[in-house]
């Protein structure tokens, strides 16, 4: 077990430890990095374990297999103890990752991890985001939803964003009357939902994997009418690559989601854009009224809200952050990861000089870094942490030799409306940016479980 340094009240950042906020698979990673360095830290975890958020969806298998989905000090750390490393071609679920992957990592960190410890506010000990001198040498001051409050050398913030999700309004602005109705993405509709769902008529809103996963589940249950709502004029590109990706799951998924379309089981409507609930007595009525003032609308049981998500900075409201104004990501990484430029495995590697604010020794990490847009892989998340720690551990030489070999993968289509993400490595979608198939209809190949 890794040996534990107690926190103290002294105000010199270099005997502080640096403080990673969340125990997701990117904040797990930083904090093995840190470990491997001989860096001291502390990992604050709002849930009550590792991979809380991933637990929301436990019942989901993931398309990309363990080769992917194991940050490369971490595995090493595990490794140590007498741990074995999964299948590397099985796709686990999200039960699975947490179990076989990150509870062990959690258990290997000991102390150094603290679950039911939100943080609510970061800022500069006696600094507030105005006053500048000596501001550098003033420690981070971190505190929680019960009133402590820590001190840190450091902060690695790689909270996520799956407490922040979009709103089902196609403007970006609530729905009129969608915070009462909306289900929240990937329900367990085939094991605990299973009641919420069955026989009722559902909507789904969204284009995504997430999406495309609830599709796929609901059309397992009989006498239950399907409504697939996109604002785009074609689900082109929610269908994917097919035959044509490397990750066999991820291209399965569109492909049955398109079969179940052309099949009618699922009703797609297209230019959908979310204006209205409201609640009637034979059901919610969901109103759309596109660009041009046009409406339609569809009277259903139940809607999930499979619309993405989004970063929430409120936290860090007192340092000085420099985030692009269109994504929420840092500006200087803004133009790497634009979705109007990206969307075909085009994202570069990219570490701690991308990421840095005009705030020292605090940087947002994983999804999160990425603001809004939907090009985000795990195992990018896993280098930016790699780069961070290695410039936290003054090798500057390491930090900025960043590199992710991760062969492109599917169709590519020269248009944005057409194109998606087709890079190796677990996409953007849910927590984390893993992406998923309904546990019951994935199988791996060269892997002895269904």
């Amino acid at each position: 077990m890794i040996e534990i340094e107690q926190f103290t009240t002294q105000s010199n950042p270099a005997g502080l430890p640096v403080v990673v906020i969340g125990a997701g698979p990117v904040g797990l990673a930083a904090a093995a990095h840190l470990a491997e360095r001989g860096l001291d830290f502390l990992v604050l975890e709002a849930g009550q374990q590792a991979g809380a958020s991933i637990a929301q969806w436990g019942h989901v298998r993931v398309f990309s297999p363990w080769k992917y989905n194991l940050d490369a000090a971490a595995r090493r750390l595990l490794e140590a103890d007498g741990w074995t490393a999964p299948d590397p071609d099985w796709l686990p679920t999200g039960a699975e990752l947490i179990d076989d992957y990150l509870a062990p990592l959690a258990k290997r960190l000991g102390e150094r991890l603290r679950t039911d410890a939100r943080v609510t506010a970061i800022s500069r000990l006696g600094y507030d985001r105005v006053r500048t001198n000596g501001r550098e040498q003033a420690p981070f001051l971190i505190r929680l939803h019960d009133g402590r409050e820590l001190r840190a050398r450091a902060v690695i913030d790689a909270s996520g964003t799956y407490l922040s999700p979009n709103v089902l309004g196609a403007s970006g602005l609530p729905a009129h009357g969608e915070q009462a109705v909306a289900d929240h993405a990937l329900p367990d509709v085939l094991g605990g939902d299973r009641d919420r769902y069955e026989g009722k008529r559902v909507l789904v809103v969204g284009a995504g994997h997430s999406a495309a996963t609830t599709l796929l589940a609901l059309a397992q249950l009989e006498n239950t009418p399907i409504t697939w709502a996109i604002r785009a004029g074609d689900a082109g590109r929610s269908y994917g690559g097919g035959d044509a990706d490397a990750l066999p799951a991820r291209g399965a998924l569109g492909t049955r989601l398109h079969a179940l379309v052309e099949s009618g089981r699922v009703q797609l409507l297209t230019g959908f854009f979310t204006h209205r609930v409201n609640a009637t007595p034979d059901g919610v009525e969901v109103v759309s009224r596109d660009p041009s003032g046009v409406e339609q609308s569809i009277t259903v049981d139940r809607i999930v809200s499979a619309t993405g998500y989004r970063p929430d900075h409120s936290i860090a409201s007192e340092l000085r952050l420099d985030l692009d104004p269109i994504l929420g990501s840092t500006r200087a990484l803004a133009p790497l990861i634009d979705p109007n430029q990206h969307s075909c495995g085009t994202v570069p590697a990219h570490g701690v000089d991308e990421l840095a604010h005009p705030e020292p020794g605090y940087y947002a990490i994983g999804v999160k870094s990425y603001g809004r847009a939907p090009t985000f892989l795990l195992a990018t998340g896993y280098e930016q942490a790699r780069s961070i720690v290695a410039a936290l551990a003054g090798d500057w030489e390491a930090a900025r030799e960043v590199h992710l070999d991760l062969p492109e993968t599917g169709v590519c289509s020269s248009s944005l409306a057409e194109a998606q993400e087709q890079r190796v490595g677990l996409a953007t979608g849910i927590s984390g940016g893993l992406l998923a198939l309904p546990l019951a209809t994935v199988s791996a190949s060269g892997s002895c479980c269904g």
